[in-house]
């Protein structure tokens, strides 16, 4: 088996927007800042007036490109959207840098997208021969170019943009005086709306309601379309009713453990998991001396598992928050240390101990590997690994970076298999009927009307992939290379 030293599946987006406050940008910012986590390669945030926009965006996280605090002072208006980006579909470059603006015959309209959509090559190929021109690699594009070239007011062309698209996604728009909020007909990807004093907020979680005070009022519904003007708001839905099917991975490893999605809790969620890692692994209790999460993500699912078991947890890995990027050269007399600039051991915790190492999910190899051999040489006497999610086997087209199925581990590898390759002495898998009891179906998975989307785990794609199915390969809209600081 070769090596894979890559991270864990990233989300591609975090969306945050207000209207009706005087403050507008300065809260996005702090929105921006509570949804970090959903992309770390650009944010950026527009604004209205209700005159003119305003926008300033940047490669980088929040607190880099908004170090300044001046620039927030330019962003005028009680109007704005803001976005945080990890790019699966288009690189990582300044054109690519959300929110996106475009001045349409109706006016200017600025656009945030979390999410993938599944038919864009199909969609471009058919603009730019109908004389659309693109300036991104993004998808996020084609939804500007669809409202560009249809007629009617504001509302016909999204739901004309919205009918021609296929994906998961939650939009956010901003006209001059409206802001929009949009989640796909699945409600894949996740959308929230709250109340700030005399203001409407929508963000992709709960956590960046909670940042500013805001109050949490409902998830947006799937397929809706919420339009917010000042104080007032308004609600269409203008697809056939489908059945919710949100991101099972968001309850897994994405969302952040403090939010609130479609009723429950996200830590409480983890937690239950790692009491049904126990109902699936009875023989542990005789096998384990201390339960070890990786962190973070491994956190909520190893108390579980501590408290189902009732053995000791412990952080016997302590995760260093302020890596950023390596300056470190990859010489192969230095590269075993890298590790080390996340993840070091906690060595009072570890010696001579039997221990449950707790993951939220095995994708493509990541740093497991290495992490056991860490642990190996602290004096660890077996390590039982076990996992709070199912195998991951089939890629995402949804917005979510596991592009191949050749890089999954669990497509090509049984179990016994990666546990020889990792180096542990037990490997098990929570199933994916254990995380539906984790989340309240007391039967588990129903695989007749599936409660999630779950693609991952399952290869079920509830939403059709057009561009895979056609073949259709992504065009090459722009062959102008951005230099990018090394």
């Amino acid at each position: 088996m070769e090596y894979f030293f890559k991270k864990k599946p990233k989300d591609e987006c975090g969306i945050f927007g207000i209207s009706n406050d005087t403050n507008a940008a300065n809260l996005t910012a702090l929105g921006l800042h509570a949804l970090q986590h959903r992309g770390q390669d650009s944010t950026g945030i527009v604004t209205s007036d209700k005159i003119n926009f305003f926008a300033h965006r940047g490669m980088g996280q929040v607190s880099e490109v908004f170090s300044n605090s001046k620039l927030l002072e330019t962003l005028k208006g009680s109007i704005s959207i803001g976005h945080n980006r990890y790019g699966t579909t288009g690189e990582s470059a300044l054109k690519n840098v959300q929110p996106l603006f475009s001045e349409l015959n109706i006016g200017g309209i600025a656009i945030a997208h979390n999410g993938n959509l599944t038919n864009t090559n199909q969609l471009k190929e058919k603009l730019i021969r109908s004389g659309s021109i693109f300036q991104s690699t993004s998808d996020t594009e084609v939804i500007l170019h669809l409202l560009s070239t249809s007629s009617g007011d504001l509302l016909e062309r999204l739901t004309y943009a919205l009918n021609s698209i296929n994906g998961a996604y939650s939009l956010l728009l901003m006209t001059i005086d409206k802001l929009i909020g949009v989640r796909d007909p699945f409600g894949i990807r996740p959308l929230v709306l709250g109340k700030y004093k005399n203001s409407y907020v929508l963000s992709s979680e709960s956590c960046g309601l909670d940042i500013i005070g805001a109050e949490l009022i409902r998830d947006v519904e799937p397929g809706e379309i919420i339009i917010i003007k000042e104080d007032k708001i308004q609600s269409i839905k203008p697809f056939n009713r489908t059945q919710l099917r949100p991101c099972l991975f968001e309850y897994i490893y994405f969302s952040r453990p403090d939010s609130i999605f479609e009723g429950r809790n996200v830590y409480d969620v983890r937690k239950k998991i790692g009491f049904e890692l126990v109902n699936e692994n009875k023989d542990d209790q005789k096998k384990i001396d201390v339960v070890i999460p990786i962190p973070d993500s491994g956190n909520a699912s190893a108390l579980g598992y501590s408290e189902k078991i009732k053995k000791p947890f412990e952080f016997g890995i302590i995760r260093n928050h302020y890596t950023g990027r390596t300056f470190i050269q990859e010489s192969t007399s230095i590269r075993h240390l890298s590790v080390k600039l996340k993840h070091n051991p906690n060595l009072s915790s570890l010696k001579n101990k039997n221990i449950a190492l707790i993951d939220d999910s095995i994708v493509r190899g990541t740093t497991s590997i290495k992490i056991v051999e860490m642990l190996r040489n602290c004096g660890v006497k077996k390590i039982h690994m076990r996992i709070a999610s199912p195998p991951v086997k089939f890629p995402c087209f949804y917005g979510i970076d596991t592009p191949t199925k050749k890089e999954l581990l669990a497509s090509r590898y049984s179990i016994q298999e990666i546990q020889k390759y990792i180096g542990v002495d037990s490997l098990n898998f929570i199933s994916l009927d254990g995380v539906y009891k984790a989340l309240g179906h007391k039967k588990g998975r129903d695989k007749n009307k599936p409660e999630f989307t779950d693609h991952y785990f399952s290869g079920d794609y509830p939403v059709e992939l057009v561009d895979q199915k056609s073949g259709s390969l992504p065009s090459q809209l722009s062959l102008l290379i951005e230099a990018k600081n090394k």
